[in-house]
């Protein structure tokens, strides 16, 4: 007989004699403002609708694992497929609720008494109701026990700075409810008892993953990098091998490192799963294969047992982390904003046979030549595509050598030539959505005077800039509202000339404002910063004709430096 128990539950009903968890091997909290801001408006919804309205929310699949006794009361631990992110979300709404509840009314101090019993199940207050995943630095836990949280721009993992979003939106939905003349445990009462769910309890972990694909939640879509995951895991529990258990324990680590690796960046996921298949393709793309195709690609190059699904988690992994790696370096964020040029630099990171000195002077060719394509001539997305494609996946499959890497670069190059993308910069806007590709620009112009002075580059300070927005460190050496506290127009071919522009630590721009350019001379001089540095000694008599000369002199640096 096939194990499903599904059951129509009142949120109340779900939580009850219940402990949940989230293995490691699933998703990281995913959901977004606007899921949260749906659920909710769903919650709104159903209170303005009168006492007999109830709202169906979600389908919840678990598996069930074993049984914990608390004090004398016997719990079932379930391990949740489908559901996390809804069930997370409504927890942490509740945790917000307890925090703030009026213990000193009779009432009030019988709702939260009975929350704390819900969301925490031990006087020791280490059983939770919920135990999430890569929770590495205990925000979840935290919460629920104690009611404490750092704000949201201090989580140091996309996943960490969503669920402290959840958190705090949690908390102002509640502070809203009551701004509007609810009661909290009005509201309690709402959740427990008017938000219903459709709840499949599996105790055979093979048949997880089939319900997992057929069933589909309101809310955040299953994404095909889920739905692949979900399928290969399904291969290997059909499996008839007699090491199946390890085979299924190494299945389970790898998703784990997997997860554990796309929970940092948004969009990883996606990436991921379209470089690694279009890397694998047979044939000889033009083009990332959509996440449909890259998902139908893997399964059918897994379907023949447990040893290729493991094959293609391992190589899944191993693009998730080349990915990672590539974007975990800021200072390439003007190159890296293209998917054609992020899948050649991933390739060169997925060969191991190259050495350490033939990737860098490929990744050095190939960050010039994006550059001159996309940042210096300006071309959108949909140039060179098919170029860089075909080159990435010769790189993987047809093991192209070092030497032939950088020949094929300068090849997508040749139509880009330097000369004539250094005069495209010439008494152009450097300023208007070209804000990334000047923080690069003077970033390698501040690598070329500090080798040139023999120093260290000084890491630090740009570390600063590059986490800050592009605006809040691109300075105008005589800004419009100089012009402007003049009573004068700003002239159209100075103010965003590359002449008149530089990098400055984070908001020092805006505290200079409107100074004059000499006045400006020693905060330059401060910041540590070569280029500014060099800036302050030209700044005394700074008009149309130093900009010029200096335009003129980057400009020619430039022609060296992008040169392949």
């Amino acid at each position: 007989m096939i194990d499903i128990q599904p059951q129509h539950v009142t949120l109340d009903q779900l939580l009850y004699g219940r402990l949940f968890r989230i293995p490691q091997y699933q998703r990281t909290y995913s959901w977004h403002r606007k899921q949260r801001q749906d659920l909710f408006e769903d919650i709104r919804r159903t209170w303005t609708g009168g006492q007999e309205r109830s709202h169906f929310m979600a389908t919840v699949v678990g598996l069930r694992r074993e049984k914990r006794i608390i004090m004398t009361k016997e719990h079932q631990v379930i391990e949740v497929v489908d559901g996390q992110q809804r069930i997370t979300t409504l927890i942490l709404l509740l945790r917000a609720i307890a925090k703030v509840i009026d213990r000193s009314d009779p009432v009030g101090g019988k709702v939260g008494k009975e929350l704390d019993d819900t969301l925490v199940k031990d006087d020791k207050a280490t059983l939770l109701l919920l135990q999430t995943n890569h929770d590495t630095s205990h925000y979840f836990a935290n919460y629920l026990r104690k009611g404490d949280h750092p704000p949201s721009e201090s989580g140091r993992t996309l996943a960490d700075r969503e669920l402290l979003s959840a958190i705090e939106e949690c908390e102002r939905f509640v502070a809203d409810w009551q701004s509007a003349g609810n009661s909290l445990e009005d509201l309690v009462g709402l959740l427990k008892n008017r938000l219903t769910f459709v709840f499949h309890a599996i105790g055979d972990e093979a048949l997880v993953y089939t319900v997992f694909e057929v069933l589909n939640s309101r809310g955040l879509p299953v994404s095909w990098f889920d739905r692949l995951k979900s399928t290969l895991m399904a291969i290997v529990f059909e499996a008839e091998n007699g090491n199946k258990g390890e085979l299924i324990n190494e299945v389970h680590q790898l998703w784990t490192d997997i997860y554990r690796c796309v929970g940092l960046r948004l969009g990883l996921s996606t990436e991921s799963l379209r470089f690694a298949a279009t890397l694998r393709d047979p044939g000889y793309p033009s083009r990332p294969l959509s996440e449909e195709d890259a998902a139908e690609l893997l399964r059918d190059q897994s379907k023949d047992g447990p040893a290729k699904v493991i094959e293609t988690t391992k190589w899944l992994k191993a693009v998730t982390e080349a990915v990672d790696q590539l974007l975990a370096d800021r200072r390439r964020n003007a190159i890296t904003q293209i998917a054609q040029a992020r899948m050649v630099a991933t390739a060169v990171y997925l060969r191991p046979d190259f050495t350490e000195d033939e990737k860098a002077k490929i990744l050095r060719r190939w960050e010039n030549v994006t550059f001159r394509i996309y940042g210096m001539f300006g071309k959108d997305a949909r140039t060179a595509v098919g170029d860089y494609v075909r080159l990435a996946w010769s790189i993987v499959r047809g093991k192209l050598p070092a030497d032939e890497v950088l020949k094929r670069l300068s090849s997508i190059g040749a139509s880009f030539p330097i000369d004539k993308a250094v005069e495209n910069l010439r008494e152009r806007d450097c300023y208007t959505g070209w804000q990334e590709e000047l923080r690069y620009f003077f970033h390698r112009y501040e690598e070329h005077l500090a080798q040139k002075a023999g120093q260290n580059f000084n890491n630090e300070q740009w570390n600063r800039i590059w986490e800050a927005s592009a605006t809040d460190s691109i300075e105008h050496i005589r800004p419009q509202s100089w012009w402007a506290s003049l009573g004068l127009e700003p002239d159209p071919n100075e103010v965003h000339r590359l002449g008149n522009l530089l990098i400055l630590p984070p908001k020092l721009n805006s505290k200079l404002g409107a100074k004059d350019p000499a006045g400006k001379a020693d905060d330059y001089r401060n910041t540590g910063l070569l280029h500014a540095q060099e800036t302050a000694e030209r700044l005394s008599g700074w008009s149309y004709k130093e900009v010029e000369e200096r335009e003129t002199s980057l400009l020619e640096w430039a022609r060296q430096e992008w040169a392949d």
